[in-house]
């Protein structure tokens, strides 16, 4: 007992707070790869030509990320169901929630790495037979995504910090988990305070590992 906190009680609610955690993992990581597949996707219709394309890119990555991940959340659980006629479990709501809305932020990861790539190196393909999308394949998406790893790694963190905002929606994740221990054992400084060290765990880990893949790749 330090004080009038009882810090040593934290461990009592370990097994609950790792539980939380493998939820807020496993969202963040379920989220994030769809939303890559997303991001792709539309971050290659927003350089198209097509100009139908180009619209529904724009306007999937413009609503997306004009609207707040909580006002995303809420209504993908509680007012999709109302239109798609079924409900939704809170954690696969959860995760549509992350992969929408991360991949309309990769996709301007995308969009703005593939741009940065001189269009010379294009042009340098195609003088040597190669159609476009073999330049894109063998020239231009090797060096665009080089140059995606540091802010892909940067949303990873913002994803998963992101998912503490699905305890609206019912998630069990590591805000939820808290909350409910804090409210029924009034030891709210202790749980927070270990809650806020696990998320500050696993960005810092996250950094370090950006890092080192940033130096091994040669990132500028």
């Amino acid at each position: 007992m330090i004080g009038r906190f009882n810090w040593a009680g934290v461990v009592d609610f370990l097994p609950q707070l790792l539980t939380g955690l493998l939820y807020t993992l496993l969202i963040s990581v379920v989220g994030l790869v769809i939303g890559f597949i997303l991001g792709g996707i539309f971050g290659m219709g927003r350089v198209a030509r097509n100009k139908f394309i180009h619209a529904i890119s724009t306007v999937y990555i413009e609503v997306i990320r004009g609207t707040p991940v909580l006002v995303q959340a809420i209504w993908i659980y509680y007012a999709l169901p109302l239109i798609i006629g079924f409900e939704l479990e809170s954690i696969t709501a959860g995760i549509i929630v992350i992969a929408l809305n991360s991949g309309a932020y990769i996709a301007e990861i995308v969009r703005g790495a593939v741009q940065s790539i001189d269009k010379g190196q294009m042009e340098a393909g195609r003088s040597l037979g190669l159609n476009h999308g073999q330049a894109m394949r063998y020239i231009i998406w090797p060096q665009a995504f080089k140059r995606m790893i540091p802010p892909l790694g940067n949303q990873f963190i913002i994803s998963i910090k992101d998912t503490s905002l699905l305890s609206v929606i019912l998630v069990p994740e590591l805000i939820f988990q808290g909350r409910l221990i804090a409210a029924n054992h009034f030891n709210a400084v202790e749980i927070y305070t270990t809650v806020a060290v696990f998320y500050l765990v696993i960005t810092l880990t996250l950094s370090v590992i950006l890092q080192r893949m940033e130096r091994r790749l040669d990132i500028q």
